[in-house]
Formats: C-alpha cells, structure tokens, sequence
C-alpha cells in the first residue's frame, strides 16, 4: 500500500474518512469526500488534479488551515479537530512550513527581515532570529541577498525567500500550494531541486500541483477529482536538474 508505515514508525499524517462541505445559503457544495490518506515521516508526496478536485481543500487541513466536516485528522499522533484556534495557530508555527505561488513575502522588509517572521512570533530574540534566518537563507542560496527586499530579487529569489521562511521553525511538514506556478520552467527545476534536498533531509513535503513534470520530482504521486483520490502511487522521481533546461531569453539578455 503507498501509504504503508515505513519500519512499523506510526505515520505523521493520518486523514481518516475525511469530508469537507462547504455551505452557501441553502446548497451544500462537497469538496472533499471520504479521504482517507496516510504520509510517512520523510515521505515527499504531489496532489495533483484539475481546479475544483479538491487538492487544496485537502491541503489546508493537513496544514491545519482548515477543519474537515467529517472525520478525523490526525498530525504526529495528536488529532487536531478538537483543538482550539490558538493551539492551531501553534501547531502551524511550530510544526508546519508553508509555501505559496505568489511567494507572500512583506514588501517594505528585507529577505532575512521576511524570514525571521516565524521566529518572531515564536517571541524569540533578534540575535538569535537573525542566526537562524541568515542559516534558512545559506540553506537555499541566498544568504548573499538577506538585506534585498522583495522587489530588488527574481521570482525564483522570491520563492526561495518563502521556502526559507518555510523552513526556519525546522518544521516536520512542509506544505506547498503551487509553488512553482508563477514561474519559468527552469526557474522551477531550482525551486524543485530545494525540495528535493529538503526531503532527502527528512523533511516530509506535501505539494499541490497541476504540473505533471512538477509532479514527477516527488516520490509519490496522489491524483484527486471530484474531492476523491482516485490514485496515490510511489515512483521513482526524476531528478530536478535545471541544467536540462535553457534559460529564459529575458534572462541571457540581462546576463
């Protein structure tokens, strides 16, 4: 089974007949139905599927974003229906990494200013927030690039940025929405190439795709329609060399 424990571990993410309705006025609109979906400690997993499949409502309960209608989630062990706002709120902070396509980095502040914004919710103190987000940058290339705002950075910079944010708490999940989905193709195999490293360090990675190739750097493939999974499979990921890819000509002629 795909999402069979590896070595007897418990998994990290258990849904169990997890539904997810959405009401407007008097209609019921269903966008999730009966999941059940385990992921491994380590596991680097894509949700693929066409708009309205489900992929991102599922994404945001395992992100704790999001509480199903029906169910049971459950995040290390620990069931997260019953959990209030605020520890929600802390279990994102301290357990779970996200990363967006349009990057929702703070404009006015520098890269390692936009990193240290987890950090600084967690209360701790600058010296040791700007340790930490000045090693989250070196993790992704960009430590030469801390004092750059937003504006002064690529899109592929700029994502780089969120991953590092992403990853400064060393959170055990890393959740993705698209993240590759506002840029270029090799600007992607960069940003898919982090991740990869990411998982091999045993980060467990979920990520919501509508790209095949995007989708085939992972190690195991779900793929939704209609709120339902109707495949998840392991396969052998390609490896995400941006070297394949050639350069985009806006970019040869600014080199």
């Amino acid at each position: 089974m795909a999402g069979s424990s590896r070595a007897g571990s418990p998994p990290l993410i258990v849904l169990d007949d997890v539904s997810k309705i959405y009401r407007m006025g008097d209609v019921e609109v269903p966008a999730l139905q009966h999941v059940t979906l385990r992921i491994d400690e380590g596991e680097f997993v894509a949700v693929m599927g066409p708009s309205g499949s489900g992929k991102s409502t599922l994404m945001n309960i395992v992100g704790c974003l999001d509480r199903p209608t029906s169910g049971t989630y459950r995040l290390g062990g620990a069931e997260m229906g019953g959990l209030s706002r605020a520890r929600l709120a802390e279990v994102r902070n301290t357990q779970i990494g996200f990363v967006f396509q349009h990057f929702n980095l703070l404009p006015r502040t520098s890269a390692l200013e936009n990193v240290e914004l987890p950090l600084v919710y967690a209360d701790l103190p600058t010296r040791v927030r700007q340790e930490r987000a000045l090693r989250a940058l070196a993790r992704v290339g960009l430590a030469d690039r801390a004092s750059h705002p937003p504006n002064q950075l690529s899109g592929g910079q700029q994502q780089r940025v969120a991953i590092a944010r992403a990853v400064v708490n060393d959170p055990r999940l890393i959740v993705a929405d698209e993240p590759t989905g506002a840029l270029d193709t090799r600007t992607s195999m960069e940003v898919m190439q982090i991740f990869q490293e990411l998982g091999q360090s045993g980060v467990t990675i979920l990520l919501v795709t509508h790209e095949a190739d995007i989708g085939r750097c992972a190690g195991r493939m779900v793929s939704m329609r209609d709120g339902r999974i109707l495949t998840d499979r392991r396969q052998s990921p390609m490896h995400a060399d941006p070297a394949l890819f050639p350069l985009p000509a806006a970019a040869e002629a600014s080199a």
